[in-house]
C-alpha cells in the first residue's frame, strides 16, 4: 500500500489562508462593534440615557387639592376629605382580568368602576396609575393591606375626595365634581390634569374650576426592575387651588327648602344694592356625593328621566308664564306713558275687545268696581290689565319689558341660563310664521301667553324695582382667597344700564301699590303680614298651565294635581330702606299668595330677622 507523502508547504499556505481570514472576520467584528458603540453612545447617547432613566426613575405626577367652597359667613359648602384610593398600574400587571377578579374578593369592584378604570386607561399611559376604587371602606383597606404583596402593580393610597355637607341643598348652586371625560380633557390643559379624577361638571364647581382646580406638582422616583418605587429623588410641591366664598347664605337656603318642603319649586334671592345672590334653590334636588364616586349608567338614566326632573335647575333654567307678576312692571309703563288715558276703569269682572265674541275674564268673578293703577296691583285686577294691555300694544309691553331684563339672560355667574321671551310682532311673524292677533296682547297683559321668564329674571327685575332703577347684574361669586399667599381678591359688581324713568316718584308709586299688596286689608297677600316685623312690598301671580274653554271655571278639587296653576310671588323688604328681593315660583301650587308668599316670607324672615321656620 502507497503511502501519501505530507506537503507541508502546502499545509503551511493553508493555514495562514484561514488565519488571516480569522483575524478579518475580528478586524471585521470589531469594527461593527465599535460603530455600534459609537452609535449608541455617542450619536443617540441622550435618547437611550433617557430611556434607561426611565427604567430606573419615574416622574408620577402630585394631584393638587381642590379648593374649599364657603358661604358667605364661611359655612364650607365643599370640602375635601381623607380617603383611601386602590390604583393600578397597567404596565405592571400581567393578567388584568385575573388579577381584577382576585382583588374582588377583597375590595367591592362593581361594573361602574371597571369601565371608568377602563376608560381613563386609554387616555393614560401605561406605567401610570389608574384609580380602580376611589374611596375605600376600612375593613376593605385592611384585607388589601394584608394581602397587598400578592397583587404586583396595584397600590393603595391616601387620597383626597370631594364631599359636599349639605348635599341636596346646595346642588344646583354649589354644583359637583365628576369623573373627567374626553368632552372635559378637550377644554382643559391636559398636563394639569395628570394625576387628577375629577373635574366640576355642574355649578360653582364648573364656572371656577380654573381656580378651585390649582396647579399639578411632581415627583421623581426610583423604581427596581418590578416597579416597585424604591426611593424618591425629588418632588415638586403641587400649588393648592384657590378656595372660593360665593354670596350664598345656607341659612336662607335652608329656610326655603323647609318652607317648600316636598313642592317642586324654585327660589332665588338677591340682595339689591350689591347684586348679591343670597339664596338659589331648586327643588326637587339630589345629592351630589353621589357623582364623585360616579354614578352607573342605570341610577344615572334614572335620574335623568325621573318625572319631577331633579337635575334639572328650575331657578335659572325653568320658563314660566310669569303671570299677574309682571304687572307692576307694566305699571311702570302705565306711569311713564300714560298709554290708559283715564285714570280710573270700572271692573265687572270680565273685558271684551271690540268685534271679539270672547269675553277676557277676570279672576274675581264680580269684578272690582273701580279701579286705579294702585287698586290694580294691591288687588291685582285682571281687567285694568287688558284694558292697559291693549293701549301699549305689545311692541310697547315688549319694548318696556326688555328694559326690565325679561327676554334675555341676566348674565349670572352659572352655566346653562335660559333667556325666556318676551314676544312681540315680529318675533311671531319670524318664529312662528303668523301675525299677532289682539287677543293675545290682552293676556299679555297678565303675563299669560308667549310670555316665559326664568326665576332669576324675576328676581332681578323685582331687585331692580327696589333699586329705582339701578342695574347689577347678579352673581354668586362673593371673593377668591390664595391659600398659598394668604390674599383674597373681591370681584366688583357689574352695573348695567339703569332704567330711567321721567317721573322719578313713579318707583315709589309702585312700591307703595306693592306694599299695600301685603299689608292693606284688600291686597291679594295680606295673609302674610300677622307678625312681620319689616314692612315687605310684593306681588302674587298666578300662571295657567292648560287654557279654560269659554264657559269653564277652574276649580282645583275637580282638576289632577298635575294641571293645577302655577303659583308666583314677589318680593322686596324693607320697603324704605330693600336688602332682599325674591323670587318664588311653585309648579302646580294653585295661587300665588297660598304657595309662593309663605316661602318668600320665610326666607326674607331668616335675613332680616334671623329667624327660621
Amino acid at each position: 500500500m502507497p503511502h501519501h507523502i505530507r506537503d507541508s508547504s502546502l499545509e503551511r499556505h493553508h493555514f495562514q489562508r484561514r488565519l488571516w481570514l480569522a483575524i478579518g472576520l475580528i478586524i471585521v467584528a470589531f469594527i461593527l462593534l465599535t460603530a455600534r458603540m459609537a452609535y449608541l453612545q455617542v450619536i443617540h447617547h441622550d435618547h437611550f440615557s433617557g430611556l434607561a432613566q426611565e427604567n430606573r426613575v419615574r416622574i408620577l405626577p402630585e394631584p393638587p387639592p381642590r379648593g374649599l367652597i364657603l358661604d358667605r359667613n364661611g359655612v364650607v359648602l365643599a370640602q375635601n376629605l381623607p380617603a383611601y384610593q386602590l390604583d393600578i398600574v397597567p404596565e405592571q400587571v400581567e393578567d388584568m382580568d385575573v388579577t381584577l377578579e382576585r382583588l374582588s374578593s377583597l375590595v367591592e369592584i362593581s361594573p361602574h368602576d371597571i369601565e371608568r378604570m377602563q376608560r381613563q386607561m386609554r387616555r393614560q399611559r401605561p406605567f401610570e396609575a389608574v384609580p380602580i376604587r376611589l374611596r375605600l371602606r376600612q375593613n376593605e383597606v385592611a384585607r388589601f393591606a394584608v394581602r397587598r404583596h400578592e397583587f404586583p402593580g396595584v397600590e393603595m393610597r391616601a387620597n383626597l375626595i370631594r364631599h359636599y355637607p349639605y348635599g341636596p341643598l346646595t346642588a344646583h348652586s354649589v354644583g359637583y365634581v365628576g369623573g373627567i371625560d374626553d368632552a372635559d380633557l378637550r377644554r382643559v390643559d391636559r398636563r394639569q390634569y395628570r394625576g387628577s379624577a375629577h373635574i366640576g361638571k355642574t355649578g360653582m364647581e364648573q364656572q371656577y374650576e380654573s381656580f378651585l382646580h390649582g396647579e399639578v406638582g411632581y415627583r421623581r422616583v426610583e423604581v427596581n426592575a418590578q416597579g416597585r418605587m424604591l426611593d424618591t429623588v425629588d418632588t415638586s410641591r403641587p400649588r393648592p387651588g384657590r378656595n372660593i366664598h360665593l354670596t350664598l347664605d345656607i341659612r336662607l337656603q335652608q329656610a326655603a327648602m323647609e318652607a317648600l318642603g316636598d313642592q317642586t319649586a324654585a327660589v332665588v334671592a338677591i340682595e339689591p344694592e350689591s347684586g348679591e345672590i343670597l339664596a338659589l334653590l331648586s327643588t326637587p334636588t339630589f345629592d351630589p356625593n353621589m357623582f364623585v364616586e360616579g354614578l352607573s349608567a342605570l341610577d344615572y338614566n334614572e335620574l335623568q328621566h325621573h318625572r319631577r326632573r331633579p337635575l334639572f335647575n328650575r331657578a335659572i333654567r325653568g320658563q314660566y308664564p310669569p303671570g299677574s307678576t309682571v304687572k307692576p312692571f307694566l305699571g311702570l309703563a302705565q306711569l311713564e306713558t300714560r298709554a290708559l288715558r283715564e285714570d280710573h276703569i270700572n271692573c265687572r269682572g270680565r273685558f271684551f275687545l271690540p268685534n271679539y265674541s270672547r269675553a277676557f275674564r277676570d279672576w274675581k268673578e264680580e269684578g272690582h268696581g273701580r279701579v286705579d293703577l294702585h287698586k290694580g296691583i294691591v288687588e291685582s285686577c285682571d281687567v285694568y290689565f287688558y284694558k292697559l294691555a291693549v293701549e301699549l300694544g305689545i311692541d310697547g309691553i315688549h319694548e318696556y319689558m326688555t328694559l326690565m331684563g325679561f327676554g334675555a339672560v341676566t348674565g349670572v355667574d352659572l352655566q346653562g341660563e335660559r333667556p325666556g321671551l318676551m314676544p312681540n310682532a315680529e318675533w311671531k311673524r319670524e318664529a312662528l310664521g303668523e301675525p299677532w292677533f289682539r287677543g293675545e296682547t290682552v293676556i299679555a297683559g297678565i303675563g299669560q301667553g308667549y310670555m316665559l321668564a326664568t326665576p332669576m329674571q324675576l328676581a332681578e327685575a323685582t331687585a331692580t324695582l327696589a333699586r329705582q332703577g339701578r342695574r347689577i347684574r347678579p352673581h354668586m361669586l362673593r371673593a377668591i382667597e390664595d391659600t398659598a399667599s394668604s390674599g383674597s381678591m373681591a370681584p366688583m359688581s357689574e352695573v348695567l344700564e339703569p332704567v330711567t324713568m321721567s317721573d322719578p316718584d313713579a318707583w315709589s308709586k309702585i312700591a307703595a301699590a306693592m306694599q299695600d299688596v301685603v299689608h292693606s286689608d284688600t291686597g291679594t297677600a295680606r295673609g302674610q303680614r300677622w307678625g312681620m316685623q319689616y314692612r315687605m312690598a310684593g306681588k302674587t301671580g298666578t300662571s295657567q298651565v292648560f287654557g279654560l274653554a269659554q264657559d269653564e271655571e277652574y276649580d282645583e278639587d275637580l282638576i289632577p294635581p298635575h294641571l293645577w296653576d302655577h303659583g308666583l310671588f314677589i318680593a322686596f323688604a324693607p320697603v324704605e330702606d330693600p336688602q332682599i328681593a325674591v323670587a318664588v315660583i311653585v309648579e302646580h301650587g294653585g295661587s300665588g299668595s297660598r304657595a309662593a308668599a309663605p316661602v318668600a316670607r320665610a326666607v326674607m324672615d331668616a335675613w332680616l330677622t334671623g329667624e327660621q321656620p
